[in-house]
C-alpha cells in the first residue's frame, strides 16, 4: 500500500508540474520556444536544428509584460505583431492539453539587455514576415527578430550566433522535398549555406537558463 501511495503521489506531482503554465510568472525578456506542428516544413526545420532534452522547436517569441499583463512579440503569419500570452499558449497543445512550450530566461548577468531588446522588437511591429528566411533583408522570421533585438540591445555587437543554414535532410544529404516545393513557389533558389539562426540554436545558447517545460 505504501508503494502504491508513493507512485500516486509522483503521478500527481508530474501532472501539477506540467500544468504549471497556468500559474507561471512570466517576466519581460523571457523567451518562449514553441514546438509547432505545421506539417512537413516544421518537421524539416526541427530535423536540422538543435534540440533540447529531446524536444525540438520551430517557433520563438519574446515576452513583453505591460501593466501586469503578459504578451509576446513574435514574427509569424504575415508580420511582426503582439499576441496575448493566453492565445500564444493555446496555439499548440500536446495530447494532455499542455502548451508545447519551453521557457528560457537570460542569465542574470545579461538581463540588463531585456528592456532595450523589447523596445527594438516593438519598433519592428508591422514589418513583413520573412518567408525567404534570408537575414537582413528588411523582413523578419521568428528567431531573426530575437537575434536582431539582442544585437541592438548589445550595442550592435551580436549577442546570439548566426550559423550557415541548411535545408538538406541529414540522412539523405539532399534537399527536403518540402523545401524544394516551398522555394519553387517563391521563385527563389534555396539559400543553402547563408547565415541564419533558429529557435533551437538560441534555446541551447550558454547565455540562457531553461526554466520550465510545459510539456
Amino acid at each position: 500500500m505504501k508503494h502504491i501511495s508513493v507512485i500516486f503521489f509522483l503521478l500527481v506531482a508530474q501532472v501539477l508540474d506540467a500544468q504549471s503554465w497556468r500559474t507561471f510568472h512570466y517576466q519581460s525578456g523571457d523567451l518562449l520556444f514553441q514546438d509547432l506542428d505545421c506539417g512537413e516544413l516544421c518537421d524539416a526545420i526541427e530535423a536540422v536544428t538543435p534540440g533540447l532534452n529531446g524536444k525540438h522547436f520551430s517557433h520563438l517569441a519574446l515576452v513583453y509584460v505591460k501593466r501586469d499583463s503578459a504578451f509576446v512579440i513574435e514574427a509569424i503569419g504575415n508580420d511582426v505583431h503582439v499576441t496575448s500570452i493566453s492565445s500564444f499558449l493555446q496555439r499548440q497543445l500536446d495530447d494532455d492539453g499542455n502548451p508545447k512550450i519551453v521557457v528560457g530566461r537570460l542569465k542574470k548577468t545579461y538581463q540588463h539587455l531585456n528592456d532595450a531588446a523589447i523596445n527594438f522588437a516593438l519598433q519592428q511591429l508591422g514589418k513583413e514576415y520573412d518567408n525567404a528566411f534570408i537575414y537582413n533583408n528588411g523582413k523578419y522570421y521568428c528567431s531573426e527578430l530575437i537575434y536582431d533585438a539582442y544585437k541592438a540591445a548589445n550595442g550592435g555587437t551580436p549577442f546570439f550566433k548566426l550559423s550557415p543554414m541548411t535545408f538538406k535532410d541529414p540522412k539523405t544529404k539532399r534537399n527536403f522535398p518540402a523545401w524544394e516545393t516551398y522555394y519553387k513557389n517563391l521563385q527563389m533558389n534555396i539559400p543553402e549555406g547563408l547565415p541564419g539562426c533558429n529557435p533551437g540554436s538560441i534555446a541551447t545558447s550558454e547565455k540562457i537558463d531553461i526554466l520550465k517545460s510545459f510539456y
